[in-house]
């Protein structure tokens, strides 16, 4: 009789979908999700009335300075996960983003998805993304990772950032204002929340963004910067 064999990966895969199907999970990922995970960043200090706003899948020229502009507007900085294939095609507005005191972390070359590329491939690619990115930050796309990738990542880069509140303004049927009640419904003290700065995004973004920047302002937190974010070109 033959040995049964189990597929680690496929079955991590399925778990892990299953969990983030649930709209609440995928928003505010539990804490099982997240000791799964050792030596990731989901949530920052609790003592302390900050959160730490992110914007991943850029730099775009339609939308990332327009972002910029508004963050500014409300004194509010952000840490940006460049895909590094837009930073080849738009530096400019990778500049941009440096210029303005905001931080950086890597998002890969090509935004890759972990689950669906070989180990090798995906890590050449981060590697990829470090020659135009070069910063102690790492995001994965679509928050993709296993959970033993995390010490091979580990020695490349300071912080591994995950979510406490994802925002689903990526989400074409839903409007800006479910986007703001997501975030201030869910958000707390060393909440890391994601946007995105992307044209399948900014319909929802472009009015949901400021709402929810006054909100946070009149709140009482305080917008930080997750530190490593600033890339060793702009030191």
């Amino acid at each position: 009789m033959g040995k049964l064999r189990v597929d680690t990966k496929a079955c991590f895969n399925d778990w892990v979908s299953l969990i983030i199907k649930m709209d609440k999970w995928n928003i505010q990922p539990p804490l099982i999700m997240r000791w799964l995970f050792p030596g990731t960043i989901w949530r920052m200090a609790r003592n302390e009335n900050s959160v730490y706003l992110t914007f991943d899948d850029g730099p775009v020229p339609e939308v990332t300075p327009k972002v910029v502009e508004i963050l500014n507007q409300y004194k509010a900085k952000a840490t940006f996960f460049c895909v590094g294939d837009n930073i080849r095609k738009h530096p400019d507005v990778y500049q941009t983003v440096l210029d303005n005191g905001m931080g950086v972390g890597n998002h890969t070359y090509s935004h890759l998805k972990a689950w669906s590329h070989p180990a090798g491939v995906y890590f050449e690619d981060i590697e990829k993304g470090r020659t135009w990115n070069p910063t102690l930050l790492f995001r994965p796309p679509h928050g993709q990772l296993y959970p033993w990738y995390v010490p091979r990542l580990k020695r490349t880069f300071k912080r591994i950032v995950m979510w406490d509140v994802l925002s689903l303004d990526y989400r074409a049927d839903l409007s800006d204002r479910d986007v703001y009640n997501t975030v201030v419904n869910n958000v707390r003290p060393g909440s890391v929340i994601v946007f995105h700065d992307s044209l399948k995004a900014w319909p929802r973004l472009e009015r949901a963004l400021p709402d929810i920047l006054e909100y946070l302002n009149l709140a009482g937190y305080k917008m930080k910067l997750i530190e490593g974010g600033k890339a060793a070109i702009n030191s």
